[in-house]
């Protein structure tokens, strides 16, 4: 099974012009725990997780004056990213051993969706199971 077959492709994504308040409303109006920040040219240029604002939040002491700040500066930039070719285990595997939840999908450079790790394996365990 490959990551085609059970990427979301209808997602939240942020821009280069996205605040961290644009960040943290998607976050919680669409229950995602990051988001990806895209350029002009839909290519990936960083990943915003929530515990990437909770560390400036810390750093800085208010969430407040973070508000109107460019999400991107908070991100982590050049994210792990994945073909939608690639093999779910292959991917799961990768995302556990770099400590990441979320896995953007390029297909020749743009962005076309996003895995979990939730997604990946119920996707393994569900391809595991005899047919009925």
């Amino acid at each position: 099974m490959t990551l085609r077959e059970v990427l979301h492709s209808h997602v939240p994504v942020l821009s280069l012009s996205s605040t961290v308040r644009d960040a943290v409303d998607k976050m919680d109006v669409y229950q995602f725990p990051a988001l990806v920040v895209l350029d002009g040219d839909h290519r990936p240029i960083g990943v915003l997780t929530e515990g990437d604002v909770c560390r400036s939040v810390t750093d800085l002491g208010s969430l407040t004056a973070l508000a109107h700040e460019p999400a991107h500066r908070l991100c982590t930039p050049d994210p792990t990213v994945a073909s939608p070719e690639m093999e779910v285990s292959d991917a799961f595997h990768q995302m556990l051993s770099q400590g990441i939840t979320l896995l953007p999908v390029v297909e020749e450079g743009r962005f076309s969706g996003l895995v979990m790790r939730i997604d990946l394996m119920h996707a393994m365990i569900l391809d595991s199971e005899p047919p009925l």
